[in-house]
């Protein structure tokens, strides 16, 4: 296209793409025609595309419901949609022409593609970003109402149609989705009797067929079978499958998050067997038939229950045994519904319009498997499940929680293993309170008749729901949220209410009106909470196939990443260690120092901070550590950051968190020279982090909250985890650990790491 390769060349961000990188992105790219008043963006929609104004001119709008601001006016030349390679947040703002207008749209995946092989081609995008950053920082307006905006999002994504499939013991659970939205579900149950029997549905179609006994081969042949079903399928062809995301009950210690499979992914699944006899297996061998069904050129993805909480706390995955014997048979706490308990919460913090990974959720899926799950800030600290989904809650016919020396008081009357996994697992819970059924529905109707067993059964149930609740509000230091889904989370109207009832003192007041409200009319979630409740009580009904889907795409987006990560292998960031320090509000400066403004002692490795000449000693309920530097300069909130050994000297527990984000963070006194203060929040551990500025971070293919993987080579060679990327105009790029961190993998000043693979993006 040769009108495309001239207007990218006269197109500043594109100054320095060479002659074929012009060339491959005139080839990506279209040149669209809008209407006046056309939209051709839309705020909280995914940003796939840099568009360049090629005739007209166009509007960015920022609207809510009371206030309506033009930002600016887009003349032909003029650029936009360039953050979404930097961010991945959806636009904040609504474009659209003014008059009628053309442009060129320039999809990112191309750019990113070409910022691969040659990283100086990053050099025009950083500056336009640098200056549009630096004006809109400063505009009060823009700023108010962009954060109202970020509120707003769409997980629209691509458009592959993502086959699901969730292969059990018994049953096939399936369905196909095109732009986060399903096309269609189908459900093969009894796999293995003689009743077994397919339903699929499509829209408003709805058709069951029974089948003779099959086996899971056959199951997932009816399955491919009917995704081309004339009437009720969706696709012509089998080949037109984009990709395939397989649920896998246990991820074991080594996967963290969903990844693509491949011969050794799937070797790996197999040695996981030992953690799930009766799930690991059952999901590779969906995942091999797939394999031979399907494209070999079609991705497929592994998406665990377990991955979601391989974030919690080492207190909170450890069991009180000898150290070795836990390291080496892998003994520790994983805890399950790990998709169901990331797809409620990310559905509840959207349906409240708070930006992600700011509130403190409970989340009770409770089905005939039931969990309950702390969400603090976006990461699972704990969850009530451990290494077998036997563990916490009464469930169906699971125990849940029993004192261990009891199995060894069973054993000792005779009982064997086998005897002991079938009493546990499938004997108990509602059916061995009840005894009689192991379903809520048969159970409630009993005890509404009077029955004893079924009532106990239910105060059972309940009493150990409440407990975990109260339990996981004191872990975090409060309670935001309070989220009930799954079967009988969604539609049991008492059991909801027995449990949510005299809960009042940590702030959560049930409406009993609203809480009567059928499932049925739920969409996103309903908030049963009254108007005086301090926690938002929700109902939200979960879609595990939804969020294996989006797991999918975003598995495929890191690997993506792969190859722009590859070919900076060598790009060496240096390593700064953190020491324990303060950053002061300007309202906090004279109670300490008797003065208003801090003393500047020397520069910091980031561009504009700096260490002060002043000094403070932290307060803590157990100690006090003295002489701690405050950084400048003042900062909108007091924060301190310390390390996990502080924790212990001050008796303070703080949480991990991005530098800035200290809500409901614990407190301490801050003494100075001239006074002291008490601040309520405010201590927090920070996340191990990587400084970049958008040059930086275009030439690795990053983007600001994206959560890597970081090498550092040396004696003791290290991977470090769950590492921040933070991008902003003037950072210089380095890596900072704490002390802690840093002396237990003999990282000192000087080192250099690599960044090794991407984990997540948010």
């Amino acid at each position: 296209m040769a009108d495309a390769q001239n207007i990218l060349r006269n197109s500043a961000p594109f100054a320095d793409f060479d002659d074929d990188a012009i060339s491959r992105l005139s080839e990506a790219s279209e040149l669209r025609s809008f209407a006046a008043g056309e939209r051709i963006v839309s705020r909280g929609t995914h940003s796939t595309a840099v568009g360049i104004v090629v005739v007209g001119e166009l509007a960015l709008e920022l609207k809510t419901e009371l206030q309506h601001l033009e930002v600016e006016r887009p003349t032909v030349g003029a650029v936009f949609g360039e953050f979404g390679l930097l961010t991945g947040d959806p636009p904040v703002a609504d474009i659209h022409a003014k008059v009628d207008s053309q442009v060129l749209m320039v999809p990112h995946t191309a750019i990113l593609q070409e910022i691969a092989k040659n990283p100086l081609a990053t050099r025009g995008f950083a500056t336009l970003m640098a200056s549009r950053y630096a004006s809109r920082r400063d505009n009060a307006d823009f700023q108010d109402l962009a954060q109202h905006a970020r509120r707003v999002r769409d997980e629209s994504g691509t458009t592959l149609p993502v086959l699901v499939v969730n292969l059990g013991s018994s049953s096939l659970k399936y369905a196909l989705f095109q732009h986060q939205k399903s096309l269609l579900c189908g459900l093969v149950e009894r796999i293995g009797s003689n009743e077994a029997q397919i339903t699929q549905c499509r829209d408003d179609q709805k058709e069951t067929k029974q089948l003779r006994r099959i086996t899971h081969e056959q199951a997932l042949d009816q399955m491919f079978a009917w995704l081309i079903h004339p009437e009720l399928g969706a696709l012509d062809r089998i080949e037109d499958i984009g990709a395939v995301g397989h649920r896998v009950v246990h991820g074991g210690n080594r996967f963290t998050h969903s990844v693509p499979i491949n011969d050794e992914v799937l070797d790996e699944l197999k040695r996981c067997a030992l953690l799930a006899p009766l799930h690991n297996p059952i999901n590779v061998l969906g995942i091999e038939y797939c394999r031979k069904k399907v494209s070999p050129a079609t991705p497929m993805v592994a998406v665990f229950d377990t991955a979601f909480h391989m974030t919690m706390p080492e207190q909170a995955y450890t069991y009180a045994l000898p150290s070795k014997l836990a390291q080496s048979e892998q003994l520790r706490r994983y805890g399950f519904h790990g998709i169901s308990h990331k797809y409620v919460s990310q559905a509840a913090t959207q349906f409240l319009e708070k930006p992600p990974g700011t509130l403190k959720i409970v989340s009770c899926h409770l089905g005939n498997g039931s969990s309950v799950a702390a969400i603090n800030h976006g990461r699972s600290v704990d969850t009530s499940m451990g290494m077998t989904p036997l563990e916490g809650l009464v469930m169906g016919t699971r125990s849940g929680d029993v004192d261990p020396g009891l199995i060894l008081h069973l054993m000792r009357l005779g009982y064997t293993e086998e005897r002991l996994d079938e009493l546990l697992n499938r004997q108990s819970g509602l059916l061995g309170l009840s005894g009689l059924a192991s379903d809520m529905r048969s159970v409630e109707k009993a005890a509404d008749a009077g029955h004893e067993g079924a009532m106990l059964a239910i105060a059972a149930y309940c009493y150990r729901v409440r407990k975990y609740i109260g339990a996981y509000a004191a872990a975090m230091g409060g309670i935001d949220v309070l989220i009930f889904t799954g079967g009988i989370g969604e539609n049991a109207i008492n059991v909801r209410q027995r449990i949510a009832s005299d809960m009042g003192f940590i702030g959560i007041h049930i409406d009993t009106e609203r809480n009567r409200t059928p499932s049925a009319d739920i969409s996103v979630a309903l908030d049963i909470s009254t108007p005086e409740s301090t926690v938002r009580v929700l109902i939200v009904p979960t879609d595990e196939e939804a969020m294996i889907a989006r797991e999918t795409l975003e598995a495929l987006e890191r690997t993506g990443l792969h190859d722009i990560l590859s070919a900076r292998k060598d790009r060496q960031i240096p390593i700064g260690i953190s020491v324990r320090h303060v950053h002061l509000q300007t309202d906090h400066i004279r109670p300490l120092f008797g003065r208003d403004e801090l003393t500047p002692l020397r520069e910091l490795s980031q561009k504009g901070n700096w260490a002060c000449d002043e000094m403070v000693d932290l307060v803590g309920p157990r100690g006090t550590i003295e002489r701690v530097r405050v950084l400048g300069p003042a900062r909108e909130n007091t924060q301190v950051e310390i390390s996990r050994t502080d924790e212990f000297k001050l008796g303070i527990d703080a949480p991990i968190r991005a530098s800035g984000d200290v809500a409901n963070s614990p407190g301490l006194t801050l003494r100075g020279p001239a006074g002291s203060i008490d601040i309520e929040e405010g201590v927090i551990c920070a996340y191990r982090h990587i400084h970049m500025d958008p040059e930086d971070a275009l030439a690795f293919g990053l983007r600001d909250r994206d959560i890597v993987r970081v090498h550092i080579p040396g004696e003791r060679s290290v991977i470090f985890g769950d590492v921040l990327v933070r991008v902003y105009p003037g950072f210089s790029l380095e890596m900072h650990l704490d002390t802690d961190e840093a002396n237990a993998a003999e990282v000192h000043p000087g080192m250099t790491c690599t960044i090794e693979s991407i984990q997540q993006r948010t």
